[in-house]
């Protein structure tokens, strides 16, 4: 081992297995990159107990109306921020439900801003508004990023609850979080370039979290994004057929149903199985702290006569 090598992150590692993978023809070349992601899933799969934590910590500060903040460098923080902008088209919650917080500003989305990761006063400051009860999320492939170690330092020290995810054990942001989700995605197959397999695990932990935060707080119903926002003509269609079937009612009759819901899907689906009023029908969900489980299972609930009730 050369003087100073043995305290890079496992993530600056060099994989034998990719040696000569600039020697390859497409279609082999194709094959190994694609494979070497299985990796990924496998280091999520073993962290799934520390997902499943995290996803109860994002869950229960969103259901107490408290913030959660997303913060990464590079790649990292582009994924934080995917992960942010999905949310509410498809679970119909508010724009800044989760924050995500990348080191360099909007600026970094489309390009390297030189020297972002490393500055940690900035970091610090971007997490100034954190408090306890909310919940800050760092996300760094080495787990040394100082913008993102600064940011969690700030808002652990605010007493909000702190996550991080890494790939390299022995991370320093580990040190920094309450719950620690390790990646061990181990060697790039381009050594040192995160974008690749760490970057898959970081997507499928930021989705889990996220997705599963959601489903806890009754945005779907069984495996229905009930709560989605119509925005365009594909989602009107999903939404048309999510009213007619959990709201046992002909097509036609949930796209007029559907209008008179305002497009909102769930209330939708209540009026047509339950042969109320939009009102009635958000008064009902808001009964049931918006599961449309409860709504649907109540006592009085008959399919067969609810359409009838309204026509």
């Amino acid at each position: 081992m050369l003087p100073g090598f043995s305290s890079l992150p496992a993530t600056e590692a060099v994989d034998p297995a990719t040696h000569t993978i600039d020697t390859l023809e497409p279609a082999m070349l194709a094959l190994v990159l694609v494979q070497a992601h299985e990796r990924a899933v496998t280091a999520s799969i073993s962290a799934a107990p520390a997902l499943g934590d995290a996803i109860e910590c994002v869950a229960g500060a969103l259901r107490a109306g408290r913030s959660v903040y997303a913060i990464g460098a590079g790649t990292s923080g582009r994924l934080a921020v995917l992960d942010a902008a999905e949310l509410p088209p498809t679970f119909g919650v508010a724009p800044d439900t989760v924050t995500a917080v990348i080191a360099g500003g909007s600026a970094a989305l489309t390009r390297a801003i030189e020297g972002a990761e490393d500055d940690a006063h900035a970091g610090a400051a971007a997490l100034t508004d954190a408090r306890a009860g909310d919940v800050a999320i760092g996300i760094s492939a080495s787990g040394g990023a100082p913008f993102v170690v600064a940011a969690l330092r700030t808002a652990r020290d605010a007493g909000a609850t702190t996550i991080a995810i890494v790939n390299a054990p022995g991370a320093t942001l580990l040190a920094h979080a309450d719950v620690s989700i390790l990646l061990e995605t181990s060697a790039e197959p381009i050594a040192g370039s995160t974008r690749l397999v760490a970057g898959t695990a970081q997507k499928i932990a930021l989705n889990t979290i996220s997705t599963g935060a959601m489903i806890r707080l009754g945005k779907t119903y069984r495996n229905r994004m009930v709560d989605l926002v119509v925005t365009n003509a594909k989602l009107r269609a999903r939404a048309e057929r999510l009213v007619a079937e959990l709201g046992n009612a002909p097509i036609e009759i949930a796209a007029s149903v559907l209008d008179a819901a305002d497009g909102e899907v769930k209330t939708a689906i209540v009026m047509a199985r339950r042969g109320l009023e939009p009102d009635e029908a958000r008064e009902a969900l808001a009964g049931a702290n918006g599961r449309l489980a409860v709504v649907l299972d109540a006592p009085g609930t008959n399919p067969a006569e609810s359409i009838s009730r309204r026509t």
